[in-house]
């Protein structure tokens, strides 16, 4: 078991690229250093994770990026994360994120364009899907944009929405989720340029601003979130990478794929797949005007996932074709990461911190 004086951390990882499912880690607080603890491949593929607590307990969600998909639920305390109830059906195929909304988790299914609703029962399990919200659309792009791809979804800071990224159709999507029936309800949705494929988004910790990343291109959107009406207005976009670079290994694309806003509101971070690296963008007093000042490399390969810890100090790198996760020292003042170190992962895909 891991002592009071260490945190915790949970890796997801592809089983079929031969990384081993959901793995616990400790995190040393003082160096950033993740020791591993234990792991499961209890569901194959978990591709994105997710901490909630129940009855003074952590459990874990974690989507399986199967097809046909699933979600499940994970007693967390022990040092291997063990199923909680049934692993569940999401009614849709290829799951790459998940949510905690309204007592509900909430999975966005990239190969089925949709996002489904599973209810959290009273001991943190998951009961079976309670809705499922299907998308229509197409973008430009003919290989990645010809239907639909939910990419990612996540509860607005004021808790009355879920926000759905689509990549497919160049959009984000608000819904209303209601608690008692589970049901989903589309309610606006905002364009984003053509072909720019979002993939993740971002709040301000204002609660008024949400940054879109662009997978397809290396752009990021700018945009007003009024919660009030439940509605998102594009303000403006910012490139995340300096003009005329090529990705790491000469292929000459990167696709961006995770962006974190600093707790204080004063920088934001990218991960950028191909580049290998990660960005480093000043925010100003507004939040609307976003600088890019630097990259650094992301301490290897293919850099899937992007996460702070909760004390703003350490930024860590799911490194998926390298199969590592790498941590680096954040300064304090000019946001600029500095490795500091790496564990082995293979086929790393997501962290998250508790």
């Amino acid at each position: 078991m891991i002592g009071n004086s260490a945190g915790r951390a949970f890796l997801g990882s592809f089983t079929s690229a031969g990384g081993l499912g959901v793995t616990a880690a400790a995190v040393d607080r003082d160096t950033g250093a993740l020791t591993v603890l234990g792991s499961t491949d209890a569901v194959a593929d978990p591709s994105f994770l997710a901490v909630g607590r129940r009855g003074g307990e952590t459990v874990l969600y974690a989507v399986g990026e199967s097809a046909p998909g699933v979600a499940a639920a994970f007693a967390a305390d022990g040092d291997v994360p063990t199923l909680l109830g049934a692993v569940q059906a999401v009614d849709g195929d290829g799951p790459t994120h998940l949510a905690l909304a309204a007592d509900h988790v909430v999975t966005a299914n990239y190969t089925s364009g949709s996002f489904t609703a599973l209810p959290v029962l009273d001991d943190g399990s998951l009961g079976p899907a309670s809705s499922v919200l299907r998308r229509e659309g197409s973008g430009p792009d003919p290989d990645r944009q010809e239907a639909p791809h939910a990419h990612q979804v996540q509860a607005d800071p004021s808790g009355n929405w879920v926000v759905g990224v689509d990549l497919g159709t160049d959009s984000v999507g608000v819904c209303a989720l209601d608690p008692a029936t589970g049901a989903l309800t589309p309610h606006s949705e905002t364009a984003l340029r053509p072909g720019t494929g979002p993939r993740h988004l971002a709040f301000h910790p204002s609660g008024s601003l949400a940054y879109v990343l662009g997978e397809l291109e290396p752009i990021l959107t700018v945009c007003r979130w009024d919660a009030a009406a439940g509605r998102l207005d594009v303000l403006g976009e910012v490139p995340v990478l300096p003009e005329h670079v090529e990705a790491a290994d000469g292929a000459g694309r990167t696709y961006p794929s995770e962006v974190v806003v600093a707790h204080d509101g004063r920088f934001l971070w990218t991960a950028n797949r191909g580049h290998d690296s990660i960005s480093v963008l000043t925010l100003d007093e507004s939040g609307e005007k976003p600088a890019l000042v630097t990259t650094v490399g992301c301490g290897g390969h293919w850099p899937r996932d992007l996460t702070l810890d909760p004390g703003g100090q350490w930024l860590y790198a799911a490194n998926e074709r390298s199969g590592n996760v790498s941590w680096f020292a954040v300064d304090a003042r000019t946001g600029i990461p500095r490795y500091a170190g790496s564990v082995e992962v293979p086929a790393a895909s997501c962290v998250v911190l508790v």
